[in-house]
């Protein structure tokens, strides 16, 4: 038999990616934590966290981590459908937390709208993890999430996979900022020459739309801006050009606020939900309501 509460230590590290950030969760010590993984690698038998900043489950350990988030998750579908179990009053008022990896661009876009009203209804609590698009699957991947909006359309294995529909990004920046940089046209040696903001080190659009022009690598200045917020500011006030959510800039367009670089050379970005195959009530009914509403917000 498994012993939850070593699994629950795991699946905590990996979920917060520290032993101390853990530790806070589940209300012990970093040592003690420590001490219930060695454990659990011990009766396994094999290595389930690489030790780090952050740490990161194994192959082993990830499978262990899905395992561990699916049983939190019908433990709390249940504690909703038996609210008069025997001493089961704290239990019954326990919300069921769905932890969701998902890009900042659609969380300021469309996503919250989506699941909003589904939030509420169900008494749901979101815990969203932030990454890039590209980069979200490997969180359901490693056991650490329960669903992913991702551009990955190849299940991870394990999971189903669902195209939601596609956001669309414009290279954007201030009229200015464009008759200093690119009035002779927008071509390789004015793309190297002009700022641009790059949301993070895994942010690829700009890369990607520097490429689809010029067919070439270019290394211009730029403005690293983690904040999706931010991002569109500092395009905003010309400290650079980026390629930005074409529902985030509709209105600073049509104000002429914001032009583009190339019009009709945006850049279309396929979005997937991936969550478990295996059936969860309450996480297939959060995908199925996530995809529909998707349909509405998306292309």
């Amino acid at each position: 038999m498994l012993d939850y509460a070593l699994l629950n230590a795991l699946a905590a590290v990996v979920r917060h990616g520290s032993f101390e950030r853990a530790a806070n969760e589940l209300n012990v010590t970093p040592s003690a934590v420590s001490q219930r993984v060695k454990l659990l690698e011990e009766r396994i038998g094999s290595i389930l966290v690489k030790r780090g900043q952050p740490c990161v489950a194994t192959p082993s350990g990830a499978l262990l981590c899905r395992h561990t988030e699916r049983v939190r998750l019908l433990e709390a579908e249940l504690s909703g459908r038996m609210p008069l179990m025997p001493g089961g009053g704290a239990l019954a008022q326990a919300w069921p937390t769905l932890r969701v990896a998902v890009n900042d661009d659609s969380v300021g876009t469309w996503f919250v709208d989506a699941v909003a009203a589904f939030c509420v209804e169900r008494e749901t609590l979101l815990d969203l993890v932030i990454d890039d698009q590209d980069h979200t699957a490997q969180r359901i991947r490693d056991g650490s999430v329960q669903g992913a909006v991702t551009t990955q359309a190849s299940p991870v294995q394990g999971c189903r996979s669902t195209r939601l529909g596609t956001m669309r990004y414009l290279a954007v920046c201030t009229p200015p900022f464009f008759a200093r940089y690119f009035a002779s046209g927008v071509d390789r040696d004015a793309l190297r020459r002009a700022p641009c903001v790059v949301f993070n080190a895994k942010d690829a659009l700009q890369a990607r739309f520097v490429r689809r022009v010029t067919r070439a690598v270019v290394d211009p200045p730029v403005h690293w801006v983690p904040h999706v917020g931010g991002f569109l500011r500092a395009c905003s006030m010309g400290l650079g050009w980026g390629m930005c959510p074409m529902q985030m800039i509709a209105e600073p367009l049509a104000a002429g606020q914001l032009i583009e670089l190339l019009p009709g050379r945006q850049l279309n970005v396929d979005l997937y939900w991936q969550s478990w195959r295996l059936s969860i009530g309450l996480l297939d009914e959060f995908g199925a309501e996530l995809k529909k509403r998707a349909a509405a917000l998306l292309d």
